[in-house]
């Protein structure tokens, strides 16, 4: 196929050489009625770009295909059967994914490192979870993917579930072996899904990790906006085989998504499909240069360590590594990574990705130079020389690994929407949790619907709160109270 092709932006100028004039939505007719100030902040080009898919960019019927060709680049660019553009980010496209293989009531084994977007798909739908563990580095209180053995113990006790899902990198760059899982899933006629929404660049470089696809993976989910160029909520999902079929997916897709998709995050992804397709190796290849060199300047500074292959690649943990989310560990300033984050911003108008209470992760892509990381360097300096002003670091109880998992009595779905009530934390240990509580970013639950509470699990919580942790998805966001089902309701 032609990769100088970009059919959603030549479609786009198409419409403005012809200067054609709507008589639909969206109201604001190309910017002529936008607020003003509207328009001084995000200029004009964004009110001209936003058009009408359907009946605006393409006629009523779709027939110049627009979307279609798009979408069939991008498999191809890729080495998928068939691609999906969503404009409701990879928390709609992973919950598609799950709908395809599972429905209400059936069961799906799923890392239980997963994003939300994931439980809220198992909220919605009604699929029983199967929790395979995470391999966890108790040393370093961090969670790498389950392992192919993981998961093929999971199927053998569990025969009846439909596929799997794993998440592949995780936040902090950790690789599954999407291979080994793949192979277990296939010999038993199952699909596997991957949430590999941090793994957009990964098909265009030789030097990164495998993805999906190549794996063998039946679907994946790839957040465009993560690791690539696209804008906030371009996501794509990509299929192969014939475990799933692409009408079903596609019908699931519809019925969760909008019907009014953003023209705009259509362009950026078709855009970044070119820039990729063209000039991947190129652009990823100088980026993993940039990383490295970073890398090296960051792990120079006095009390900051980069965790690196040796830290996450081993017997027990993750079997590969992407550079590019520059994780950096604390532990030697004696600082949390809230504390970290907060300060940066504070002070140097630097922006960290994710915190916890060791770490930040300041994640490279192809988009920075040695201007953006020359001020990244400086402002991580200037942090070391001021550490002492911000401890001592508060504590937090992060459980052993034996003390996170909790017994899941009750379906995600019949939980949440079960009678509820709000009680003390200080007494809701060993009753059945009615909502998600999620440290955010990176977004990995920490309780979920349905598990029964453990008191390692809430200090937890506590202390994190009290620390500086985020937790947006909470009845009570400052754990002071936590929703639980009421006293004598089963959820069943």
């Amino acid at each position: 196929m032609d990769h100088t092709e970009a059919p959603v932006l030549e479609a786009l100028a198409r419409y403005h050489e012809r200067g054609s004039l709507p008589f639909t939505p969206p109201g604001h007719k190309q910017g002529r009625g936008a607020d003003p100030e509207a328009r001084k902040v995000l200029g004009d080009e964004v009110f001209r770009a936003d058009v009408l898919a359907f009946g605006g960019l393409d006629d009523r019927l779709q027939s110049g295909g627009v979307l279609q060709r798009a979408e069939q680049l991008m498999a191809d660019a890729v080495h998928a059967e068939h691609t999906f553009f969503s404009t409701c980010g990879s928390s709609l496209s992973v919950k598609a994914a799950m709908l395809s293989v599972a429905g209400p009531h059936e069961t799906l084994l799923v890392g239980r490192d997963a994003h939300k977007s994931v439980i809220s798909g198992l909220i919605i739908s009604g699929v029983r979870p199967v929790w395979v563990e995470p391999q966890w580095d108790a040393d370093r209180h961090i969670a790498h993917p389950p392992s192919a053995e993981d998961y093929e113990r999971a199927f053998e006790d569990h025969p009846e579930a439909k596929g799997a899902l794993v998440t592949s990198p995780t936040p902090y760059g950790a690789c599954a072996d999407l291979g080994g899982i793949a192979e277990v899933c296939h010999r038993l006629g199952r699909p596997l899904i991957v949430d590999e929404a941090w793994g957009a660049h990964l098909p265009f470089c030789t030097e990164l990790p495998s993805w999906a696809m190549d794996a063998g993976a039946d679907v994946c989910v790839t957040s465009i906006h993560k690791m690539g160029s696209g804008l906030e909520q371009g996501s794509v999902f990509h299929l192969q085989g014939d475990l799933i079929d692409p009408a079903l997916l596609a019908s699931r897709a519809d019925l969760l998504g909008t019907t009014s998709p953003n023209v705009l995050l259509h362009a950026g992804m078709d855009a970044w499909r070119r820039q990729m397709a063209l000039h991947g190796e190129e652009l990823m290849g100088a980026a993993l240069r940039r990383a490295h060199e970073v890398r090296t300047e960051i792990e120079a500074i006095d009390g900051l360590h980069v965790d690196g292959r040796d830290d996450y690649v081993g017997a027990g943990r993750a079997v590969d590594f992407d550079p590019l989310p520059v994780v950096i560990d604390l532990t030697g300033l004696a600082v949390s990574g809230y504390q970290a984050a907060d300060w940066l911003r504070e002070h140097h108008d630097v922006n960290a990705h994710l915190a916890d209470h060791r770490r930040i992760s300041t994640q490279l892509t192809h988009a920075d130079d040695a201007a953006t990381t020359g001020s990244l360097l400086e402002a991580l300096r200037d942090l070391a020389d001021h550490a002492e002003e911000l401890r001592p670091a508060p504590e937090v109880a992060v459980p052993a690994p034996g003390e996170l998992r909790m017994e899941q009595a009750d379906l995600p779905r019949d939980a949440f929407f079960g009678s509820v009530e709000d009680i003390p934390l200080d007494g809701a240990a060993g009753r059945v949790a009615a909502e998600m509580v999620t440290p955010y970013p990176p977004g990995i639950p920490a309780v979920l619907p349905g598990e029964v509470l453990k008191r390692p699990v809430l200090d937890y919580l506590r202390t994190g709160v009290a620390a500086g942790m985020n937790l947006p998805d909470a009845a009570d966001p400052g754990m002071h109270t936590i929703r639980v089902l009421a006293e004598g309701t089963r959820a069943d």
